[in-house]
C-alpha cells in the first residue's frame, strides 16, 4: 500500500474539521482504497476530487463502483470537489461537524422505511 499524501484540499478541510472537535482519520486505507477522510463514528466517507472525477467517464464509472462497494459494507461516501472546499471550506466544515456531532450512526437509518 503506497504512502498517499494529502491534497491541499484535504488539508483545507481536516484543519477545518479538527477546529471543530471532528475525529476523523486522513488517507484511511479501508483494505481496497484509500479515502481522503473517514469520520468512523458514521461510518462516512469523505472523498475531495478534482474536475475530472465530474467529467471523465472512466472516473466517473470507477467513483460510482467504489462508491457502491463501500455503500454495500455499510459505509457512506460523500463527494466534494476542489473547488467546493476553496470557495466554501467554512461551511461545508459545519455541515459535517453538525452531521458528525447530531447524527451519529443514523445516517442511513431511513432507507427501509
Amino acid at each position: 500500500m503506497p504512502n498517499i499524501k494529502p491534497t491541499k484540499q484535504v488539508l483545507m478541510l481536516t484543519e477545518a474539521l479538527k477546529e471543530r472537535g471532528v475525529v476523523f482519520e486522513v488517507e484511511y486505507w479501508d483494505g481496497h482504497k484509500h479515502v481522503d477522510i473517514y469520520i468512523p463514528s458514521d461510518k462516512l466517507y469523505i472523498e475531495i476530487d478534482g474536475v475530472p472525477h465530474s467529467t471523465k467517464v472512466e472516473k466517473i464509472i470507477s467513483d460510482f463502483n467504489r462508491d457502491y462497494f463501500s455503500f454495500k459494507g455499510g459505509f457512506f461516501t460523500k463527494r466534494i470537489t476542489n473547488e467546493l472546499i476553496e470557495n466554501h471550506l467554512e461551511e461545508i466544515a459545519n455541515a459535517i461537524a453538525k452531521i458528525s456531532f447530531n447524527a451519529p450512526n443514523k445516517i442511513g437509518e431511513n432507507l427501509h422505511k
